[in-house]
């Protein structure tokens, strides 16, 4: 069995984060284990959105979010419980996590987000 690679706190980038969190599929993974507030195991993903996600690609999407150190993940048994590191990566890059998160919801409900106005012209930014 390999090792499962956790970067250090340290080793967390925020283009890694960003990266991992590109994927539409991912930012819904980890949104809902945030969410949730405690260890889940892979397969309590498999049903996304009403669609069925492979377990090869399922694996994928957890490795990148492990691996961009967004989650730590721990066998047990047959099983893989995954716990998101939010409390470190607040302390590395306050105000990250709720940002991208709340642009997520925002995103996943068909919103406007509030306190946005349109730019108007001849405005420069």
């Amino acid at each position: 069995m390999k090792p499962l690679i956790h970067p250090s706190i340290d080793d967390v980038t925020v283009e890694g984060i960003l990266h991992a969190l590109s994927d539409p599929v991912r930012a819904a993974i980890y949104a809902e284990m945030v969410g949730s507030g405690c260890a889940q195991a892979c397969t309590a993903f498999a049903q996304m959105s009403e669609r069925e996600i492979p377990k090869s690609t399922l694996s994928q999407h957890f490795r990148t979010l492990r691996e961009a150190g967004l989650i730590r993940s721990e066998r047990q048994g047959v099983e893989m419980l995954n716990t998101p590191r939010c409390a470190e990566i607040e302390r590395r890059f306050p105000g990250l996590l709720p940002a991208i998160l709340g642009a997520h919801r925002v995103q996943r409900e068909g919103r406007k987000p509030a306190g946005r106005r349109k730019a108007t012209a001849g405005r420069s930014y």
